[in-house]
């Protein structure tokens, strides 16, 4: 767990010290920061995605599938409610003043920015499983940087989504051994590629280019999670064999 709590940690001071710079800036620097963030966060997305829909073996259909079954999910939950509802109950704890709510925005994009991706998964199954943390102290660096430039705009929420990486890496990390045979490269790039589409719909949410409920989108990054377990993996071959029959016989 130690590589995870660096993590946590990094993300936590990272946070601090931007929002100790937000405080500093005029709001026409905090424009045009927050415009490159934005910029950044959607080529994150576009080019995690890419890069992955790139390599051999990669799912054409399933990133769509997900979306659609994982959104329809979270909006019969309502998930992007709930959060603002949260977000909006920080908020009112922390200021008296009644100001207008970023947190869940914030807790939201930076939770899908430092654990959606191979570094996370690998480092948290690397620490677990050897007891190295090399993999994890490097994407310490990466989110602690990265979570100075994001609170600096996004105030508080980034911080929180330390509690994010706690849980999501630290689950990992203690029940390595049990999980690590079902975590399958090819899992993990589907669930990459899930993760790649809602951070650009991130991106294109800070820019105001469309409102696009990222919330209720989350459930869509278990469905490869899903889809490749074992018994589901019998499942559909069974299904393409009796269909590979009807279609010799037609």
């Amino acid at each position: 767990m130690i590589g995870t709590i660096v993590n946590v940690l990094a993300i936590f001071c990272g946070s601090f010290l931007g929002i100790f710079i937000k405080n500093g800036l005029k709001e026409e620097y905090k424009n045009i920061v927050f415009q490159g963030i934005s910029l950044s966060v959607l080529f994150i997305g576009i080019s995690g995605t890419i890069s992955n829909m790139t390599e051999p073996g990669s799912h054409p259909i399933l990133f769509i599938i997900s979306l659609i079954i994982g959104g329809l999910l979270g909006q019969w939950w309502n998930i992007e409610l709930r959060l603002e509802k949260l977000g909006n109950l920080i908020q009112k704890k922390i200021q008296k003043e009644k100001k207008e709510s970023n947190i869940a925005q914030g807790f939201v994009s930076a939770s899908l920015l430092f654990c959606v991706g191979t570094m996370a998964i690998m480092g948290a199954l690397e620490s677990g499983l050897q007891g190295g943390h090399k993999t994890l102290f490097a994407k310490s660096i990466l989110d602690g940087v990265t979570s100075i430039i994001l609170s600096s705009t996004l105030g508080i929420g980034v911080a929180l989504s330390g509690i994010s990486v706690l849980i999501y890496q630290g689950s990992i990390t203690l029940l390595a051994k049990w999980i690590e045979p079902y975590m399958t490269v090819d899992m993990i790039r589907e669930i990459s590629i899930v993760g790649g589409i809602l951070i650009f719909s991130i991106g294109l949410n800070m820019l105001e280019i469309k409102k696009i409920k990222v919330g209720n989108l989350l459930p869509a990054i278990l469905i490869p999670l899903i889809y490749y377990l074992p018994f589901i993996q019998k499942i559909i071959a069974k299904i393409n064999f009796y269909f590979g029959q009807i279609f010799n016989i037609i």
